[in-house]
């Protein structure tokens, strides 16, 4: 199936993306509570997510996808901290966001799971095509999953609009960050592995131990 975007494009880094109110206001937003390289890093992950759906002429909501890419690492950034795990607290700030659009019920929920679920690719990549074109433009530049899928002068052309500016080395701090801080949110996640290699004393427990500790008689 085709893509269908009735709203007027424009050619971001040679990609032709949706260029409408509320995707400008998205970027305006981001821009606004992320550090340069988190921006960065959301910028090309949309631009990759909306690469491969025109590979893969995949039917989408190209505003859904553009909000939850854009917007899918708030969880890391301190104005957005609370007791949940950090693609769930940034979640609700999306969802939030969507709805303050005007977005329906069925657009920000999408957006909802596209956050959440972005970085447990297991799940996300089987959801919604919103969802799966999100976690896909993510892994493509977070771990180079999905590297193949794109030209090198499409990638070329994405990272020079938007350079990674160190994005190793500062994602992992923004990770340990939220490790040292809320360590009970990072035990069943993939910052998980961050606290294990990076954070001294870091300790989780084993879910082995919550099956058989379970208050039941066997």
């Amino acid at each position: 199936m085709a893509t269908h975007t009735r709203s007027p494009t424009r050619s971001l880094a040679g990609i032709a993306v949706p260029d409408t109110c509320l995707i400008k206001r998205t970027i305006e937003y981001a821009y606004a509570h992320c550090e340069p390289y988190l921006f960065n890093h959301e910028m090309r992950s949309w631009l990759f997510s909306a690469a491969v759906a025109q590979v893969r002429n995949t039917a989408h909501d190209p505003e859904v996808l553009a909000v939850a890419t854009l917007l899918h690492d708030l969880g890391l950034e301190q104005a957005f901290d609370g007791p949940l795990r950090f693609e769930v607290e940034g979640a609700n700030a999306a969802r939030t966001f969507a709805r303050e659009q005007g977005m329906s019920e069925r657009q920000a929920q999408l957006i909802w799971d596209g956050v959440a679920l972005n970085s447990t690719p297991s799940i996300g990549l089987h959801k919604e095509a919103e969802v799966a074109l999100c976690t896909t433009g993510i892994g493509i530049d977070w771990g180079g999953w999905g590297y193949e899928l794109l030209s090198r002068s499409q990638i070329e052309a994405i990272l020079a609009a938007f350079p990674r500016l160190g994005m190793k080395e500062q994602f992992t701090h923004a990770v340990c960050r939220v490790v040292e801080s809320r360590p009970a949110t990072t035990y069943d996640n993939f910052a998980r592995d961050f606290g294990e290699r990076f954070v001294p004393g870091y300790q989780r427990p084993s879910t082995v131990d919550f099956l058989f500790n379970a208050p039941f008689a066997e």
